[in-house]
């Protein structure tokens, strides 16, 4: 039995949360019929009410409710999107063609006019979506059919950077006085018809979308933060597609159930470099040296993560074997010596989204009071505590963090977690070394000398240690047993696909 709305039965599963789970979803399952839309427990809300101008564009993306100019394949190489095809016609100047089948959800059509609105839209917002930190476009109609995007600087990978769902073409209709409306507005072949707040949202089948039609009649989602009631949605077939579930949780659910992605995702323990403790580059050193990888790992993790050696992990296979160069042994000589530190007071931050976050800060707090810190620990939703993050209220943080998530290259990452100007710097690094050394990755063609200037730049960000990067996720995704075609991506960009459907048995 499916449900055919089915936010009014997770409503009813969000009011109990704090009761029986056996009895929350005995009260959805009232509500069930058999018209195949698609339920999705997702684990975070909105933090932009859905703004694609914001990392919420993820979760437009996982939805197939909007698109981009650019696609980019399993190996991270450019594809046609919403533009058929592009041409470098300078160093400085890229012209792409705008696929003219389209039409938005609304109706109207896609055009080279529209598609450089939208642009141009994401040029001026501010803050300006994190793909474009540090990068300046121009962008102009060239004809009925094309747009030429300049760059101020050479950009190798500018249509990889068009590929960030935050650059998604919208109608000009979805930009307001109060903010972007992508209800009614993308291109994609699911429509969002209806959004409450924080709880969930309901999207059905566009029938005019210009490629393949969804198999499904629609998808309906439900935002639920907690770990064990994602698995208990999932285990019950409340959920047909639950994200993440926690590494404590899977072995109570049918492991044929259960799909491990290799995530290009980091578990990271930012150092506030600029103000507290952590400001003396030996303090910073001390914390590096009292933390166990591998006993977070096996712990909190039960061996279901990798112990990370670095910033990019084994998504990234030139990783591994680019940091055997010698150039990059040298950069991380250069870290400071360990100061012996005695209750030395800290603040320790993290979220509740991802379950194993507050074990982890738990495991942290144990280690770090071992070497002789006194730590305090702050944990609550993540909506509730990245303003303080990025504002350096912390001494410390604990973020879970995609590495390739924008444009498939880690560039964009290293830029805007590391650099003087970026625009999510919670460990408010401001290094002149490490600036240089992204900007020279930055502007190096894509292929083999790219990734060696990455590896460098993650050698002296190490350096630095502003960054003592845990540990590499493989997200546990949880699929019903009628679920077909549903998106494994390791970069978080599609979940449900116009070809995700349900079987039934």
């Amino acid at each position: 039995m499916r449900l055919t709305r089915r936010t009014p039965a997770w409503l009813a599963l969000a009011i109990c949360s704090s009761l029986s789970l056996t009895g929350c979803f005995s009260a959805a399952a009232e509500q069930a019929s058999g018209e195949d839309r698609i339920s999705v427990a997702h684990m975070q809300p909105p933090r932009s009410g859905l703004s694609p101008l914001s990392d919420d564009a993820f979760k437009l993306s996982r939805w197939s409710a909007a698109e981009t100019l650019v696609t980019l394949d399993e190996d991270g190489t450019a594809q046609p999107g919403l533009a058929t095809g592009w041409e470098r016609i300078s160093d400085l100047v890229w012209e792409f063609s705008i696929r003219q089948e389209v039409t938005f959800h609304n109706g109207k059509p896609l055009t080279a006019q529209a598609a450089a609105h939208s642009l141009q839209q994401a040029i001026d917002s501010t803050p300006v979506p994190r793909i474009l930190n540090g990068t300046t476009l121009e962008v102009d109609v060239h004809s009925a059919e094309k747009i030429r995007v300049a760059t101020a600087d050479p950009d190798p990978l500018l249509p990889q950077r068009l590929s960030s769902p935050q650059l998604a073409i919208f109608d000009a209709a979805a930009y307001t006085a109060n903010g972007v409306d992508p209800a009614g507005t993308g291109t994609g072949p699911f429509q969002i018809v209806a959004v409450d707040g924080i709880s969930g949202a309901t999207l059905d089948r566009y029938d005019g979308y210009w490629g393949e039609p969804a198999a499904a009649a629609g998808i309906d989602v439900k935002f639920v933060p907690d770990g064990t009631a994602r698995a208990a949605a999932l285990r019950t077939g409340e959920a047909d597609i639950a994200e993440a579930i926690p590494a404590g949780q899977a072995a109570s659910v049918d492991q044929q159930l259960l799909t491990e992605v290799a995530m290009p995702r980091t578990n990271t323990l930012y150092l506030n470099t600029e103000a507290g403790p952590f400001a003396d580059p030996a303090v910073r050193a001390a914390a590096r040296a009292a933390v166990d990888r591998a006993a977070i790992v096996q712990s909190v993790y039960e061996s279901r993560a990798d112990v990370a050696e670095g910033l990019l992990g084994p998504a990234l296979p030139y990783a591994a074997k680019l940091r055997e160069s010698e150039e990059y042994r040298q950069l991380l000589e250069q870290r400071a010596e360990p100061a012996k530190v005695k209750d030395v007071k800290i603040s320790l931050g993290t979220f509740t989204d991802r379950a194993e976050l507050p074990e982890v800060a738990v495991i942290l707090e144990q280690q770090l009071e071992a070497a002789g810190f006194d730590v305090q620990q702050d944990v609550r939703e993540y909506q509730y505590i990245e303003a303080d993050a990025l504002d350096g209220a912390f001494d410390a943080f604990i973020l879970s963090r995609a590495t390739v998530l924008d444009s498939g290259d880690p560039v964009a990452y290293l830029a805007s977690d590391f650099t003087c100007t970026g625009g999510f710097s919670i460990a408010q690094l401001c290094d002149k070394s490490v600036d240089q050394s992204i900007d020279i990755a930055s502007q190096t063609e894509a292929g083999t000398e790219r990734q060696q200037r990455i590896m460098l730049a993650e050698a002296q960000i190490l350096g630095t240690d502003a960054a003592i990067p845990l540990l590499h996720e493989r997200v546990i995704q949880g699929e019903g047993s009628t679920v077909r075609n549903a998106a494994q991506d390791p970069r978080e960009r599609q979940l449900v696909t116009a070809k995700t459907q349900l079987d039934d048995k």
